[in-house]
Order: structure tokens, then sequence, then C-alpha cells
């Protein structure tokens, strides 16, 4: 620690900063000396951490201060200009975003990278550590969380008017740990200490009711009355665009009591939890991802979860739309679906839906068929799955319960959609019960969700062609036959900045090099004109460097997080997805069980003519999913067993990557060589991991499912390792398995 003496002639702790460096407070600085002094001047002014030192930790909170100075003049500038051009928005519904870590991220979208690479060589530190010391955001859990935050991104990058509305988890999913007993699950504790992207608005707050009734006014017109009612806060995460002026928002919810719902009198009476009830059921709202939903209070929570998100995004939007409508004079609630665009990211936001409806019935006076044409132009769904299981079902005595007010419309959209059926199409009669949105079977009474989602939407689509066909063909086959023109597709996409341009740096400046530009970033359609090369050795011979490199530091990072070593120079064999049976893991570490022993039987002189490959698995398997967490468990086993072999070892290696996130991603995709995207064909709505792969140069083994289909026509078929049944053909042979002809 240096110690130093000031003009005033005390002393000052200079906490390991050089002392050569000013502290001086540059918010848009450009040059790596001025960003130098602006993190310093972070350090010492916009201190985290007791003032005694200046290692990576704190370099990277200084240094994320310093990146949001300059996000925040250009969020400011993109509200700025929102507000005066007025145009029409999109409003992105998920209770997922997997965001992964943002400063990387925020400097290659502004384009600032080198200079802050060069600003903490000054300081002493340098980059690449700099950016381990961010967490992942906790706020997602699979493809459908990481679309949402690809969609974010390209929306800033295409200067599209967009924003995103989530929970802000305190916990998010969990922290997978893996032992001899295989996997354990431990809080995520990204919030620990706090993120340095979030601002939270204390003049953003929304009242969100539970529970409570429903009085009838003399006017006729409902209320919703009585019951709990919690604070929705908002912090809002800047999302920048590539080399765009435009920085757009991810508004996330916080669940809170007010002051006065904390009873004093109660507290000083010794009951403490009593009187601050509220306050911990404010507190269990937004603590984790999907609480297990087993018991009826885990049920309540979930749908507490649901609700919340909707009801605080939509008064939000409203306010906005009220806001902007007010300044031009009059306020025309149908001209809101002119400037307002929700898209619900499956049927988890569902309830955007009903809620809608109530907010411009009870809060704002119209009548229900005005209400009903702005929803339904307002609204948009996308379908994430075929899976029975993933369509959401909520119990109609929980749905009374927690939201009745809700539920009184759903009953009125469920009564008024089967009068238009049987009016127009009374040939679907035989069909209404599987068709409406409320099942009344005796036992169980349920209000499905997909169906409210396309009964109300004035769009659905699905997220591949395959999968879109699917839909239309089979799982909303009758509804397609009411509006034809409702049904589309949009493939999931990805986007190349993190995926290619920032997590293989080497690979994209060769690819930079010899197409003479770097405007692939945002057009990959320009990359087809890499193939006039594919007879150039030497661009043969880059590709296989950078590959190694990206191997080699995949191989460093697996002898650290699991002990195993591993050679860069082996075959890499990866499956890296959430665990699933329909995505086939279990299949996979079979067929590395079977390798194994076919390996074992081989001479030493047969053994010579081996590829030698590693196997790495990773995901993670949902707490309360058992098969799921026993295949874990088996890949693990399988590797303890492969792994100490010494007559195997050489030739095979079998590794579980734990705590499978974003940031993980970006180091295995691009030391991949060969993917396993192998998912019984007709199962997986689209996947994305695949086209990152892909993207990497990565050759892929895998069924004609999802995405696949289309990355298989884009590669072709040479460069498509097939195989597997098509989707047409499994409905048959599953008939045959079940009647023991196969």
């Amino acid at each position: 620690m240096e110690v130093a003496a000031t003009s005033s002639g005390n002393e000052t702790i200079k906490s390991g900063i050089p002392a050569e460096v000013p502290a001086v407070a540059q918010p848009l600085a450009g040059e790596a000396t001025e960003i130098a002094s602006n993190i310093i001047y972070h350090a010492q002014y916009s201190p985290h951490f007791s003032p005694f030192k200046f290692e990576p930790e704190q370099a990277f909170y200084a240094t994320a201060d310093s990146v949001r100075d300059r996000l925040i003049k250009q969020w400011n500038d993109t509200y700025l200009h929102y507000h005066k051009v007025n145009p029409k928005q999109t409003y992105y519904l998920s209770m997922e975003y997997l965001q992964g870590r943002a400063l990387t991220n925020a400097i290659g979208n502004l384009d600032i990278q080198d200079a802050y690479s060069d600003a903490l060589k000054k300081l002493g530190h340098e980059l690449e550590e700099i950016v381990e010391q961010e967490k992942d955001a906790a706020l997602g859990n699979g493809g459908l969380g990481r679309l949402a935050s690809c969609f974010l991104d390209s929306m800033a990058t295409l200067n599209l008017p967009a924003w995103g509305y989530g929970l802000r988890y305190r916990y998010g999913l969990f922290k997978q740990r893996i032992s001899k007993g295989g996997q354990e699950e431990i809080a995520e504790d990204w919030l620990e200490k706090f993120s340095p992207w979030e601002i939270v608005r204390h003049d953003v707050v929304f009242p969100i009711r539970f529970f409570g009734h429903v009085d009838v006014l003399p006017t006729g017109s409902r209320k919703w009355v009585g019951g709990e009612v919690i604070q929705a806060v908002a912090y809002d995460v800047p999302i920048p665009g590539y080399k765009t002026k435009n920085t757009n928002s991810l508004r996330l919810w916080e669940a809170k009591a007010c002051a006065e719902d904390f009873n004093l009198f109660q507290f000083n009476d010794g009951q403490y939890e009593s009187a601050a009830q509220l306050h911990a059921t404010a507190q269990q709202i937004c603590a984790v991802l999907y609480p297990g939903d087993a018991t009826e209070s885990g049920k309540l929570l979930r749908l507490k979860q649901q609700f919340f998100l909707c009801s605080a995004s939509l008064q939000d939007i409203m306010f906005r739309f009220r806001e902007r409508q007010v300044g031009k004079g009059v306020l025309q609630w149908s001209e809101f679906p002119t400037k307002v665009a929700v898209q619900l990211n499956d049927t988890h936001p569902t309830l955007a839906i009903p809620e809608l409806m109530r907010l411009l019935m009870d809060e704002e006076g119209l009548g229900w068929d005005d209400a009903w044409d702005i929803t339904t132009r307002t609204i948009a769904y996308t379908n994430h799955t075929v899976l029975p299981e993933a369509l959401e079902k909520w119990s109609q005595a929980v749905m009374w319960k927690l939201l009745p007010r809700l539920m009184e419309i759903i009953e009125e959209i469920d009564k008024r959609f089967i009068a238009t059926v049987q009016s127009t199409r009374p040939d679907l009669e035989t069909k209404l019960s599987s068709i409406r949105i409320l099942d009344h079977n005796p036992q169980k009474p349920v209000v499905r969700m997909a169906n409210l989602c396309v009964v109300s939407s004035h769009m659905v689509n699905g997220v591949a062609q395959l999968h879109s066909d699917i839909l239309k063909s089979d799982l909303f086959a009758d509804y397609v036959s009411i509006w034809p023109t409702k049904f589309q597709n949009k493939t999931n996409g990805i986007t190349p900045r993190r995926w290619l341009r920032f997590c293989s740096p080497e690979l994209s400046q060769i690819i930079t090099k010899w197409l003479k530009t770097d405007k692939w970033v945002t057009n990959l359609d320009l990359l087809t004109k890499l193939r006039q090369f594919v007879d150039n050795e030497e661009l043969y011979a880059e590709w296989e460097s950078a590959k190694m490199a990206n191997k080699q530091r995949l191989a460093q990072y697996i002898t650290q997080v699991t002990n195993v070593s591993i050679d860069p120079n082996t075959l890499f064999d990866i499956q890296v997805k959430r665990i699933h049976e329909y995505k086939r893991q279990l299949l996979n570490i079979l067929g590395t069980v079977y390798r194994y022993k076919k390996i074992k039987e081989m001479s030493p002189e047969e053994r010579q003519k081996v590829t030698p490959r590693t196997v790495m698995i990773g995901g993670k398997a949902f707490a309360t999913y058992t098969n799921a967490k026993r295949i874990v468990k088996l890949v693990n086993d399988v590797g303890a067993v492969v792994n100490s072999d010494p007559e195997v070892n050489s030739y095979l290696k079998v590794v579980f990557v734990p705590n499978y996130n974003v940031s993980v991603a970006e180091m295995l995709i691009p030391g991949s060589e060969l993917s396993q995207h192998i998912s019984t064909a007709g199962m997986e709505a689209s996947g994305t991991s695949n086209m990152k792969f892909a993207l990497n140069g990565c050759l892929i083994i895998g069924t004609l499912d999802g995405a696949n289909v289309e990355i298989r026509e884009e590669i072709g078929e040479e460069n498509f390792f097939l195989f597997g049944a098509r989707a047409e053909e499994v409905p048959r042979l599953r008939k045959e398995r079940e009647n023991g002809l196969v």
C-alpha cells in the first residue's frame, strides 16, 4: 500500500492505484489515457468497496461504471429520440433473459475494446482478467431466455424501438455443483454484491394486486378490491446496439412492500414475522426463477410471478402511451395498437391478455368490444414447444383465488369464443371441448394458456419451419381452419456479435481479413463469399490455428473447473443444453459407453488407428426432474470410469461441464469440432445452440428436428452428419414399439 502526502499535509491512501493516473471524470472519454482517468475517478468517487485496494474485482466495478457513463448518454439520447418521434414500439415480455456478461458485449458493441484494454494496462490490469470478474446475470434457464437476449441485442443493432420486460430474480435458477451424488443446486449469488449495469428507477412504481374480490359498482362496471397489494419497482439495464447510437432498455421488475405495510405495533409487541409478513411475501416473488410447483403454495408463487410481470409491464406501457397522447392534447385508446406491439415469449406472460382487458375496461372505462379489439390487435404470441407438459395449464381454483377479476374476463373470452364457433363453424362443434380455453374436467378444471393465447392474439408464430408446420398441421390445426392467416413462422436466430465476433476474436479476424470487410458482423450473408477460397491452403492453416487457440483456452478451463486434463489435439465432441429426456443426452452417453467398450476390446495396434476424442456434456437438470438428474449422474459416473482407465484414456475422455451458462458457452462453442443436436425429430421447437456451433465452424451430428433442418439446407447436406427418423415417421415408430414390433 502506497502512502503519500497531499498538498494539505494530510496523508491519503492511494490504495494500489497508480499515482500518475489522475482521477478525472470523463464520461465520454475515447482515448486510453482519458478512460484510465475515468476508471480511477469511479474507483475513488463512486466507491463500492473499502478504499484499500484496486485488485481485479474493484477494477471490474470501476471499469463497468466507466462504460456505463457512455451507455447512459446514449440511453438518454435514445429515450429523447423515441419521445420526439413517437414511433410504434415493440415490448417483449419474457420470464427469462440469459444475458451473459455485459462488459465484453458493451465495449464490443461500442467499438472501444482496444481503448479499454490499453487503459486497463496503464492501471496494471489485463482486460481478459477484469472480464472474468463479472458474474452472469441469473435471469434465465435455456434457449427461450437466450433467444430473448439475442432479440434485444439485434433490435438495438437494427435501431428498432424496442423494450424488454422481465423480473429481477434475486437468485435466478440455481448454480449447479457436481458431487458424487450428481447435481446439487445452490443459490446463485449474482446479486450478492450488486450489478453495476442496472439503474433503479425510483419514480417508476406500480401497484400489483393479488387475492381480494370483485365489486359491482352502481354503474354496472366492476372493480377488483381487497387482497394484498405489492409494489413493482423498475430496474433498467442498458442494451447497446453494435456500432449504433441506439441503446434500448431491458426493464426488470422488483417486488417490494411499502413502509405502511410494516406493522410497528406488532413488531414492538414481539410479533416480528407477522409485522413484516407482506414484506416477506414480496421478497418471495422475485427470489428464484421457476420455483417448484408441486405444492399449492408453489403454484400460487409461480402464478404470482407471471401476473406480476404482466401487470407491471402493461401499466408501464399504458402510462407511457398516455404520456405521449396527452402531449398531443388527446387520449385515444383506439390508437394504442398503432403505437404498441406486445410480444409474448411463450405462454408464461399469457396473463397480459386478460390484464390488458381489465386495465382498459376497469381503469380506463372502455366497453368490452373496444377493449377486445385493442387487445387482440396489440398482442402476438410465440409458441416454443409442442410438448404437452410444457403447454401451461393452470388450476381454475388457484386462478379464482389469486386473480378473481382476471378469471371473470377469461370466462367471458371463453364464452364468446364458443358462441362464435357455434355460429360460424358448426362443423367444429365436436372439437369445442379441446379448443376452448376452459377445461371443465370435474377431476381437474384448468385454464389452457396456449388456447387463450391463440384465441386472443392477432399473430401466432413457431420458431422453426418444421415446428411451425407441426403447429399448423397438428397442435393448432383446428384454429388454423378458423384463422388461416393468423399462423406464421419466425425461425429463431442468434446475434453474431456475442456468438462469433466477441467469443472467437481469432476466427473473426481471419474472416474479416479474407472478406476485406467486417460488415459480416451485421450481415451474415456475406460469409458465403468465403466459398471462393474453398481450396486455399493458407486460409485452412489460419483457420486451424484459430481453432487450436480456442481449444487450448477451453482445455485450460476444463482442467480448472473439473480437474480433468484434456488434450487439445483430440477431437472435441460437445453437447451442451438443458438436460431433458427428449434432448437425448442419455443416447449420447450410452453411445460413449459403447465407444469405450469397443476401444477396450481392441488390441494396442488397433487403438493406434482410433481418432482420440474428448466427449463433453453440460447443462442443468431442473431441480425436481428426477430422470434428468439421473442422466447428469450417469455422465459423471461414466467419466470417472473412462478417465481413470489407462488403457483407454489416451483415446477417450468424458467430461461433464458444470454450471453451464452463457459465459461457459462462449468458451465451449468456439472450441468445438463436432456438436451433437440429437433430439427426437418433432420434439425440439428450434434450438439455437446448433446455430452457434455452426457459426463457429463446427460440424453437426443431428436429427432432422427444429432448426437443424434449415441449418442443413444452408451449410449443405455433405457438412451435416444426419441420423435418426424424420418427424413424420416418429408416430409410426412409437406405435410399432408399443405393439412390440421393434
